[in-house]
């Protein structure tokens, strides 16, 4: 298996997607509220900052600021998944799966991207705030209830 060498940068802002298993049920939307519970108790333990968030059916995209003297993205995505994992059906579940003790809810890594400019920060926001309508799901980024582009609406950073 391969041996993934994440960044560890501190303080960093990074873009992720995180993808459902390809076996199991888009049932991210259907359970948001445990999804969120994940998240919020996930920010008391190990804060983070959120800069842009999507919830799609299948999968995730998000933008974070990490504190100055923290690096641990891996952590947090690990405990969110966890919290969430617990709260809803397993999914299909190899042998793998069961050796780890996973649900087999989640593909097992993610996706990420350090962003290194304020412009990369500013267009990672964008595509995470507009996926929705990128995969035909809303015709206006506003139309998607799972989006932190509300927060941003609230606030006057977002348009449109």
């Amino acid at each position: 298996m391969s041996n993934y060498l994440r960044p560890r940068v501190t303080g960093a802002s990074i873009f992720f997607t995180v993808r459902l298993a390809p076996t199991t049920e888009p049932i991210l939307t259907d359970h948001i509220d445990h999804l969120r519970t994940a998240v919020r108790l996930t920010l008391v333990d190990h804060p983070f900052a959120i800069d842009a968030w999507v919830v799609l059916p299948d999968h995730i995209h998000a933008v974070w600021t990490l504190p100055e003297d923290d690096c641990e993205y891996s952590k947090r995505w690990s405990v969110i998944k966890a919290r969430f994992s617990r709260r809803v059906a397993a999914g299909h579940r190899r042998a793998s799966h069961i050796l780890r003790r996973e649900r087999g809810i989640w593909q097992r890594r993610f996706w990420e991207h350090h962003l290194r400019t304020e412009a990369d920060r500013a267009n990672a926001i964008r595509y995470c705030l507009t996926n929705p309508v990128k995969h035909g799901l809303v015709a206006a980024a506003s139309d998607w209830p799972y989006s932190s582009v509300h927060r941003d609406i609230r606030n006057g950073q977002w348009a449109e």
